[in-house]
């Protein structure tokens, strides 16, 4: 009895034949989204060069970290910037900013991307000196500040203050008090006088006839 076994070569193609199968299958979701990235340049946020990135063909949100330079240069073309790298804004699925940011004045943007897939845009991005206040605000009035009182002022009493004159009440009170102490003398010295009156008519000798 004769045991057949399959050449090498076949063997191989096998293998071959296998792993092209898996790399078509993975290849095939990234190719449904297309070959292009479509950038859009919103504007700036704080300085910071705001973009909105989607696939072109679809326009689904892009999964992976986006690899991309962006350059600015003045509009007179004498300053060039290079802003780093995108990163994907909070909250958003296809919103990405700048981590470094533009200073004040206009530039022309370029943003170029290079992984998962190529994308560009530029456009030019005005970055104001700061944000003017709302209108119809204005500065809240400072309170004005007391002046500290005079040392003089407050230690010495003035003139007119020891000058005002005692209450009414206090004149009555008076009154009344000295009209009660003379009532009480004239009382008692009418009394010792009784007394002293008395005492002589006792005193006097009683005379027989």
């Amino acid at each position: 009895m004769r045991t057949r076994h399959n050449p090498p070569a076949r063997t191989g193609l096998g293998v071959l034949f296998l792993l092209l199968a898996q790399a078509l299958a993975l290849a095939t979701p990234a190719r449904a989204h297309g070959d292009t990235v479509k950038v859009v340049i919103t504007g700036q946020r704080e300085g910071h060069l705001t973009t909105d990135i989607t696939w072109e063909n679809d326009g689904d949100a892009i999964e992976e970290a986006v690899a991309a330079t962006v350059n600015a240069t003045s509009a007179d073309g004498t300053r060039s910037l290079g802003l780093g790298k995108l990163v994907r804004d909070s909250g958003t699925r296809t919103g990405w900013s700048t981590v470094e940011v533009l200073p004040a004045g206009t530039w022309k943007v370029h943003v170029h991307i290079g992984f998962p897939s190529r994308g560009h845009a530029e456009r030019e991005v005005s970055v104001p000196v700061s944000d003017p206040a709302p209108p119809g605000t204005s500065a809240a009035p400072t309170a004005p500040v007391p002046a500290p009182a005079s040392p003089s002022a407050t230690a010495v009493p003035s003139a007119a203050t020891s000058a005002q004159p005692a209450p009414a009440g206090d004149g009555s009170t008076f009154s009344w008090t000295t009209a009660g102490l003379a009532m009480a003398a004239l009382a008692g010295a009418a009394c010792g006088l009784l007394l002293v009156r008395r005492a002589g008519a006792r005193r006097q000798p009683r005379c027989d006839g």
